[in-house]
């Protein structure tokens, strides 16, 4: 077999496998080929399906609806999160501003300290 009949029959069998389509035609050489369906051809397949396979206005609002209190939970559930996660914060940053006021308390005594003592020296 030569080497671009048997690419053709190697694409062929490949194309079947992943598309389904199993309708041949004769091509010239004796090689069968596969036809490819037109998406004219699928969308004559939907338009001619039957109205009751289409979901009720009821049913859309239902799910509508659904969608909704799924979105609005969630939401729920990170504001929660983000109210959390800031009173988390805002208790570090006020943790920190009561030890950086110690921390300032004590080097201003240390200061006024050290001023004394020099102070006492130079008299």
């Amino acid at each position: 077999m030569l080497t671009a009949e048997r690419d053709t029959l190697a694409f062929s069998s490949l194309y079947m496998a992943v598309t389904g389509d199993e309708t041949e035609s004769a091509t010239p050489g004796g090689m069968s080929a596969y036809q490819i369906s037109s998406p004219a051809s699928g969308l004559s397949q939907v338009m001619d399906s039957s109205p009751s396979s289409l979901p009720s206005p009821q049913k859309l609002a239902e799910e509508a609806s659904r969608k909704r209190e799924l979105r609005l939970m969630k939401n729920r559930e990170a504001a929660r999160e983000c109210r959390r996660k800031k009173k988390e914060y805002v208790k570090c940053l006020e943790n920190r501003v009561a030890v950086l006021e110690k921390q300032n308390k004590m080097l201003i005594e240390e200061l006024k300290a050290l001023k004394d003592l020099y102070c006492h020296k130079t008299e």
